[in-house]
C-alpha cells in the first residue's frame, strides 16, 4: 500500500477560552480554536487580511497543557493531523461534520502571564518527545518563529 501524509502545521492566535471536558472514561479533551492570517491582493490590488479558523482538539497530557496555560489570544505553535468526523443530528435528522485539527505538538509563544501575545514563554509539549512529567521548557519558542508577525490578530478581529 503506498504511504500518505496527513500533517498540518499551524501559527496563529486562540479566539477563546478553551472548553475542558473529560470522557466517560476519563480522557481529559481540550477544544479550542486558532485563527491564522493570510494576506492577499484583491482583484484592484489592494491588500487583503483572510482570517481562517481551525478547531484543535486535544488530549491527555496536551489537554491539561491547555487547560493550565492556553486563553483567548495566545499565540501557539501546532503540529497535529486532520480528521472529519460525521453524526446524524438529533433534532434534524441531518447528517453533520466537523473537520478538526488532533495536536500532536504544541508549543506555547505567549507566556502565562502574557494574555496580550507579546511575550513567549516558550513552553512546549509534544506527544512523541518529552521528559518525564510530559513537560518540557525550552529556551527559545519556536522554530516558526519568524512567521509570528504574519499571524498577529488583535481583539477585533475576533468575531465574539
Amino acid at each position: 500500500m503506498a504511504r500518505s501524509v496527513n500533517k498540518v502545521t499551524l501559527l496563529g492566535n486562540v479566539g477563546k477560552d478553551p472548553e475542558i471536558r473529560s470522557t466517560a472514561g476519563g480522557t481529559m479533551v481540550a477544544n479550542l480554536t486558532l485563527a491564522t492570517s493570510d494576506r492577499q491582493k484583491d482583484a484592484q490590488g489592494n491588500w487583503q487580511d483572510r482570517t481562517e479558523w481551525h478547531n484543535l482538539v486535544a488530549f491527555t497530557r496536551t489537554a491539561e497543557i491547555v487547560r493550565d496555560y492556553v486563553k483567548k489570544g495566545s499565540k501557539l505553535y501546532i503540529e497535529g493531523k486532520i480528521q472529519t468526523r460525521s453524526w446524524d443530528d438529533k433534532e434534524s435528522g441531518q447528517k453533520r461534520y466537523r473537520t478538526e485539527i488532533i495536536v500532536n505538538d504544541l508549543v506555547l509563544l505567549t507566556s502565562r502571564d502574557d494574555s496580550s501575545g507579546g511575550g513567549q514563554g516558550g513552553y512546549t509539549r509534544s506527544s512523541a518527545s518529552s521528559n518525564a512529567n510530559g513537560f518540557d521548557q525550552r529556551s527559545s519558542p519556536a522554530p516558526a518563529e519568524d512567521f509570528g508577525h504574519s499571524a498577529e490578530i488583535s481583539d477585533d478581529d475576533i468575531p465574539f
